[in-house]
């Protein structure tokens, strides 16, 4: 009935099915690849097999000497060592080992939590706009454009975000090494910036009431500082010096946040129930956890109602001290105040953050660990510089190219195949997530799925449609029959409604356009419901308060009330007038008729809370057209 808009739950089971079902295929096409590669490997290995057997069996002894000696000399002149000779190399660094790995798997956790149910119609209004609030407004504005594309393709997008972070933690895993892995930490660095400006609203670095305690500067922040630390030249990272600068800039960041913590004015000094720790830790314990965790935080958030201020000095002082231990540069003092950190760390993720992984919309594990692991590879590259060791030589790719032709199956490392198999499944991974989310992006269109979840799915019919004879808005007369060799979808509306009545028309607007050129083979129609007011000048002055009046295939057409019953009545729809108002409540129905004048597809209207909603109701109608025009 008009104006009983609904709202959609977030586990949705038609949503929860297609996102499922869109991780499916997307799987599926990377276990494809995989297998192609796969079949890639073993062929080339039986290949070099092949090759090196009918060396060893048909050639002489001077001719698999000469193979060897032609094989020690290629061999060394790509990475510059003596004809078959091990070369010294420095292994990677393990500052530099231990923050890719981990930021790697922290991508692919990531991706994972973003498979949950509830993430296509939760996380624009779960985390986005939570995020953003408070900010100003060309903040607010450029978060919008985000959380508009994933309205508009909650399952494309959700899918798409899964694929995209699982393939950055691959891509960093699998390339320990050399271009690659410093490409790795490139686009570590640029899908980091996406999620903290748009899915993050640059982390509350523009909102009101930031504090570190709640994941202030944002956790995304830290995954770009881990990617640009990957992406450095490995030079860099041989000596203390590159440790030295992480934990002396992460002593600059605890100094910051002191003062940010001390800063007056902000709230932080309050207590009471309405402390902002004390709130944060109150909204976190109710979220779906284990009992025991969410005790510990209950617990946490009504001590510090209680000792507001007394919690606040103490994060002050420790984030101070922390700060000042690590800009030092000591090695006893950094050592110190990095396993003071730890604590404090693990206490505020667990405390307050409650985790972050929790209830269903967590997408990250929050600031806290981040930080710690930024805070460890440091430590790692100030005390532990990376060692050389004596490793067998490899053929590279570009020492392959250089090689006769008749050799280079002889000479191909099965290594350099694996790597080079990993490194196309990577990117086959992360194609599967940038290319659907690229095409919706790009999309003016919402997809019909969201208006399916909230009206369900159009029912299919083939029977003949109800005829009618009125009076358009010009007082002209329109029949059915008169509309043969058309398309047409119909629906009922209450000229003086100012709720759902005037939304739907829009869609019904908004479906012309998407219909382009096929909207000349289309009549959009619109019959009263509404048993007082059904006048033409009535009809008429809906229209031109819509911008209707110009739409050129648009009909709106009324009749006597004894007409206009007769349609309702036909067409199944009830009418009942509202108490003590000029409005009334009405089926909210579209039916979809072929130019034969057969009924096709019947769909509920209920326009929905949000401009995705009908606009994903305009492509619905827009496809069901095309579809019968195509019968």
């Amino acid at each position: 009935m008009g104006g009983m808009s609904r709202g959609l739950q977030l586990h949705n089971p038609l949503v929860v099915s297609a996102f499922h079902r869109a991780l499916v295929d997307r799987f599926l096409v990377v276990l494809a690849v995989a297998a192609l590669l796969a079949l890639l490997w073993s062929a080339v290995a039986a290949v070099r097999r092949r090759s090196i057997r009918r060396v060893v069996l048909n050639e002489g002894a001077g001719q698999r000497a000469d193979l060897g000696a032609e094989l020690g000399a290629g061999l060394g002149a790509v990475r510059g060592a003596g004809p078959g000779a091990a070369a010294l190399t420095a292994v990677e660094p393990p500052g530099r080992r231990f923050v890719r790995g981990a930021f790697g798997l922290l991508w692919i956790l990531d991706g994972l939590l973003q498979a949950q149910s509830a993430m296509p119609l939760g996380l624009p209004a779960g985390v986005v706009r939570p995020a953003a609030a408070g900010s100003p407004g060309w903040v607010l504005h450029l978060v919008s454009v985000g959380t508009t594309v994933w309205g508009n393709h909650p399952v494309e997008a959700a899918a798409s975000v899964v694929w995209i972070q699982v393939a950055i933690g691959v891509a960093l895993l699998v390339a320990p090494r050399g271009r690659w892995s410093r490409t790795a930490g490139v686009v570590s660095v640029g899908w980091g910036l996406v999620v903290w400006v748009f899915g993050e609203a640059f982390g509350g670095l523009f909102a009101p009431g930031a504090q570190w305690a709640f994941g202030f500067p944002g956790a995304a922040l830290f995954y770009v500082v881990a990617g640009g630390l990957v992406a450095l030249p490995e030079r860099w990272w041989r000596g203390p010096r590159l440790g030295r600068v992480v934990t002396g800039a992460l002593g600059i960041f605890f100094l910051g946040m002191a003062l940010l913590q001390a800063w007056p004015g902000r709230g932080t000094w309050r207590g009471g129930r309405s402390a902002p720790i004390a709130v944060m830790a109150a909204a976190m314990a109710r979220t779906s956890q284990p009992r025991v965790l969410s005790r510990w935080v209950a617990a946490f958030g009504s001590f510090d109602g209680a000792h507001g201020w007394a919690v606040n000095l103490f994060l002050v002082v420790a984030l101070g001290l922390l700060g000042v231990a690590l800009v030092t540069g000591r090695r006893r003092v950094v050592l110190a105040g990095a396993g003071a950190a730890v604590l404090l760390l693990l206490a505020d993720w667990v405390l307050v953050q409650d985790l972050g992984l929790l209830g269903g919309l967590g997408t990250d594990p929050n600031s806290m660990v981040p930080t710690l692991l930024l805070l460890a590879g440091g430590l790692l590259a100030l005390l532990r510089p990376p060692v050389e060791v004596r490793e067998p030589v490899f053929l590279s790719v570009r020492g392959l190219a250089e090689t006769p032709a008749p050799r280079r199956w002889e000479l191909l490392a099965p290594g350099v195949v694996a790597r080079t198999a990993g490194f196309v499944l990577t990117v086959a991974v992360g194609l599967v997530g940038v290319i659907p989310m690229a095409v919706a992006g790009a999309s003016p269109n919402a997809s019909p799925i969201v208006t399916e979840a909230l009206n369900g799915v159009p029912g299919q019919v083939d029977a003949p449609a109800p005829p009618f004879s009125l009076v358009d808005q010009s007082g002209s007369a329109v029949s059915l029959a008169g509309l043969r060799g058309k398309a047409v979808a119909l629906t009922f509306l209450d000229p003086v409604c100012t709720r759902t009545c005037p939304l739907i028309a829009q869609t019904f607007r908004r479906a012309d356009v998407l219909l382009g050129a096929r909207a000349a083979k289309v009549e959009l129609v619109a019959i009263v419901a509404n048993p007082v007011y059904r006048s033409v000048a009535t009809v008429d002055a809906f229209d031109r308060q819509e911008g209707l009046n110009g739409v050129g295939n648009w009909l709106y057409l009324t009749g006597s009330k004894r007409q206009l019953a007769q349609v309702w009545k036909a067409y199944g729809i009830e009418v009942e007038l509202a108490p003590a108002g000029a409005m009334v409540n009405h089926s909210e129905i579209v039916f979809v008729i072929g130019p034969r004048g057969r009924m096709r597809a019947v769909l509920n209207s209920d326009p929905g809370a949000t401009s995705s909603a009908r606009l994903s109701m305009a492509t619905l109608v827009s496809d069901e057209l095309r579809a019968v025009m195509e019968r």
